[in-house]
């Protein structure tokens, strides 16, 4: 009959078997062009003249020197390290070394200041005045004073007497004179008693008048006991670094 030429075929797929499928051709696929890359490379490298092997020794000779870059770059920053620490270091000895240096010099200097009391003919024998000594302090027209009374003599008795000291200049135009005790708190009196047997050192700080600009300082030291003496001597206005190791 006409309508048995018409017969509709139904064909059922499983769902599994279609994703099968379709894994088999994505491997396919991706197998084909790996093989593809690989023989592109080696067409590559066979029409530049590169050897694959010798190009992957390259790779991994490559990664090795990048490596020990880096490792020659963190010695070097450690050597660096080392050198601010060592050239620090250093510094610091050479300062002692000149702290040392300056310490004995002022020790020699001191050695030679007794040395001389002690042994007669170095220097005049009697009863002198050392130059007076003067150093700025922190405050401005502050200043630390340093006078020194000795004795050089072959058999050293003890010495009484008394001392004053005077601090001349200018101000408000004119001439102007302070005895040392009205600019010094460390002072008790004007007149200074002295009793000493090899020397005596009167020090202390001295806070200038405003306005006083000072030129000299007088000092003078008369001895009553044993026997009378005087010594007179006029310094100028000098300021020095710091006190040395005479007369402490």
């Amino acid at each position: 009959m006409k309508g048995d030429r018409y017969r509709t075929v139904v064909r059922r797929y499983h769902v599994r078997h279609r994703q099968i499928v379709v894994l088999v051709l994505t491997l396919a696929a991706a197998l084909v062009m790996a093989a593809g890359f690989a023989l592109g490379r080696q067409a590559a490298f066979s029409g530049s003249g590169i050897d694959p092997q010798r190009y992957r020794a390259q790779g991994v000779a490559l990664a090795a020197a990048r490596s020990e870059q880096a490792e020659l770059k963190r010695q070097m920053g450690v050597m660096t390290t080392r050198h601010e620490v060592d050239r620090a270091a250093l510094e610091l000895v050479r300062q002692e070394l000149a702290s040392q240096k300056e310490q004995i010099a002022g020790l020699e200097e001191g050695i030679r200041f007794y040395r001389s009391l002690m042994a007669p003919g170095e220097i005049t024998q009697g009863f002198s005045l050392r130059k007076i000594e003067l150093v700025s302090r922190d405050e401005p027209g502050r200043y630390g004073f340093r006078i020194v009374a000795q004795q050089e003599a072959r058999q050293h008795t003890t010495l009484h007497g008394e001392l004053y000291a005077e601090v001349a200049g200018q101000q408000a135009g004119g001439p102007r004179t302070y005895p040392l005790a009205e600019l010094s708190a460390d002072l008790e009196s004007t007149i200074l008693p002295l009793r000493f047997r090899y020397f005596q050192s009167i020090e202390g700080d001295l806070v200038l008048p405003d306005g006083f600009e000072p030129q000299s300082i007088s000092v003078v030291a008369t001895l009553s006991k044993p026997d009378k003496a005087e010594a007179r001597e006029q310094y100028p206005w000098q300021v020095q670094e710091k006190f040395t190791h005479v007369g402490k």
